[in-house]
């Protein structure tokens, strides 16, 4: 998903996604560890995808807050 699409959803659907691909990760995690993991690609891709869930939904608290102390 790229960070356009993620900017168009709602702060609760980022944190639900986010979550979901945290444990997405855990589970690939743990498959490379136990030997179950062909295509190790995937991790780097399942990080990214954290890391962008996070990244976006940082902006939005942080946009948020400014915006309280502004008024």
């Amino acid at each position: 998903m790229k960070a356009d699409e993620i900017r168009a959803l709602g702060a609760d659907e980022i944190r639900t996604r986010l979550e979901e691909a945290r444990e997405g990760y855990f589970k690939l995690r743990f498959q490379l560890s136990t030997g179950q993991l062909k295509d190790t690609a995937r991790l780097q891709r399942a990080r990214r995808e954290v890391a962008r869930l996070a990244t976006l939904l940082k902006e939005r608290e942080v946009a948020a807050a400014a915006e309280g102390r502004q008024a």
